[in-house]
């Protein structure tokens, strides 16, 4: 599979779905399932390391996740624990940044003190960032950042004529970064979920029936190359932005 590197998108988004659905082909737990859905993170993010991504964010545990059967939380955090205590020589190695957004209060006092060490462990990593979403909602964070700039405004420190589409963004948890160019979403499901709504209003959307413990690098590289196919026209004609070439719309 051939891609080029002169077209690559910045920032890729995954839903990874699937872990329980590929248990239950295999016939094992969903547990065994999460844990082979963890080496395809890993395979992922060497693989976008590999081929010159610079954001890649996943989608790894939701607001909703809590709602599952307890046995199950507590195993994917065991498992989110684990990972990032054999991952962080590699990030280090790779020279990926490890960034999280959501309400990772909410998380396991272990899981959280892993992710602040390895965080801090690679904070001046630069050819990558790699960003966790860890009990994340994006409804919910679409509320927090109207409650952030309600009590500015209510201190004085922001005038309503001041609020835009531009400003809204500062007050989300990715107002480091730029909005996703491609969200893939695996298991065969064509929806959301949730994920990034705002980020996503120009984001080209790629839906595989790979289960996610599949998902490899040749996969990886099937949805660059159908992103690659695709004329992102944010709104203008094919003729207006033929005008603005060679310049990119950013």
């Amino acid at each position: 599979m051939k891609i080029s590197r002169d077209n690559l998108p910045q920032h890729i988004a995954i839903i990874m779905d699937g872990n329980g659905r590929w248990a239950n082909k295999h016939t094992i737990g969903r547990i065994r399932g999460h844990k082979k859905g963890a080496n395809a993170v890993k395979t992922t993010v060497r693989a976008c390391r590999e081929i010159g991504i610079k954001y890649l964010t996943l989608f790894t545990f939701s607001i909703e996740n809590w709602g599952r059967p307890a046995e199950e939380v507590s195993a994917l955090m065991s498992l989110l624990e684990e990972y990032l205590i054999t991952e962080t020589k590699d990030l280090q190695k790779q020279g990926i940044k490890l960034n999280t957004i959501g309400e990772v209060e909410h998380l396991y006092p272990s899981v959280k003190e892993r992710l602040r060490e390895t965080k801090d462990a690679t904070a001046k990593n630069d050819k990558m960032v790699l960003t966790l979403a860890l009990s994340y909602g994006s409804r919910d964070e679409i509320i927090s950042s109207v409650n952030k700039i309600i009590e500015e405004y209510k201190k004085g420190q922001i005038n309503a004529n001041d609020i835009s589409k531009e400003t809204f963004t500062k007050y989300l948890y990715t107002y480091n970064m730029p909005d996703p160019d491609l969200l893939i979403r695996t298991s065969g499901e064509y929806r959301i979920s949730n994920f990034l709504l705002w980020q996503m209003a120009y984001t080209e959307l790629y839906f595989t029936d790979v289960l996610w413990p599949d998902f490899n690098k040749v996969e990886l590289l099937k949805a660059i190359a159908d992103y690659q196919k695709r004329e992102r026209r944010f709104g203008l004609t094919s003729e207006q932005l033929n005008e603005q070439l060679p310049h990119k719309i950013k």
